[in-house]
């Protein structure tokens, strides 16, 4: 059964559990914005009685270029994490990039995210699992744009030979066929599930156009953000038991990845059509 539990927060996800929403900024931009984003979606949330989790990333480690705006880094980041957290009264999703980092994370975040450029990496998977399973929370691995849905098996099969405990889910967002463009094959979804892991959707990501945005010359990402809500709509039919979305008040003025992120005043509408699909499908 793809079932995880999160103690701490009395939220579960998989079979028979509501949609889980794990939505925020891409990049840490700065604290009063990081609060003003995780207390609009925590309200909105909350207001349709599903589990949230607030995501933001503290280094975008594999921006396209040089220039591109990074995020605070892993000290004044992980600063403004726990200040959400305190503040709200919410758990925490942010991802690492190092071995390092798995340890510092962990403390701070009940969802620890493995970057899908870096989900083959062994001892990232390994360090980040005996980590979370330290702190007994979630290892959230995005699934790397160049792999099939059923070769998340050998991602699982690496964290069950380091950790005893169940904490692993596994996020689709596109496969990439080269020429600045993702795919998403809803077929993956169950095969992803059938692995014995609940399953995600990245449908921010899943909208990016690698390497394609005008406005930078091929410097950075471009998006098609009027995508997201159809790319969400559609995991969630095909079986998805949590949705991971990221917001910004003015997408266009977003640091990182703006053309594929959605205005916050969306998220409430998005979010209400999601749960109701997930209650479609699940009866």
């Amino acid at each position: 059964m793809a079932l995880l539990h999160l103690k701490r927060w009395n939220l579960a996800i998989g079979d028979g559990q509501p949609l889980v929403c794990i939505a925020g900024l891409n990049a840490l931009e700065d604290l009063d914005l990081a609060l003003e984003v995780a207390r609009r979606l925590k309200a909105e949330t909350a207001a349709l009685g599903m589990p949230f989790i607030f995501k933001a990333s503290f280094d975008k480690a594999n921006r396209s270029s040089m220039q591109s705006y990074r995020g605070p880094g892993l000290e004044r980041g992980l600063a403004m994490l726990a200040e959400v957290k305190a503040q709200l009264d919410v758990p925490i999703c942010t991802d690492i990039h190092e071995v390092a980092q798995a340890d510092p994370v962990s403390e701070i975040a009940d969802v620890v995210q493995i970057p899908a450029f870096l989900c083959r990496q062994t001892d990232l998977i390994v360090a980040a699992a005996r980590a979370v399973e330290r702190s007994g929370g979630w290892l959230h691995v995005k699934k790397g744009q160049f792999l099939a849905p059923l070769d998340g098996r050998n991602i699982i099969d690496k964290i069950k030979e380091a950790v005893e405990t169940d904490l692993t889910l596994l996020c689709e967002r596109g496969v990439s066929f080269g020429y600045n463009n993702l795919v998403v094959d809803m077929l993956g979804i169950p095969e992803m599930k059938a692995l014995g892991v609940p399953v995600t959707i990245d449908a921010t990501h899943a909208v990016q156009l690698p390497g394609a945005n005008p406005l930078t010359n091929g410097a950075s990402a471009g998006g098609r953000r009027e995508g997201v809500p159809v790319i969400a709509m559609a995991a969630v039919a095909a079986g998805a038991d949590g949705v991971f979305l990221e917001f910004h008040p003015n997408p266009e003025k977003a640091l990182c990845d703006g053309p594929s992120c959605l205005p916050l005043d969306a998220a409430g509408p998005l979010l209400a059509k999601l749960k109701a699909v997930h209650a479609a499908v699940r009866g």
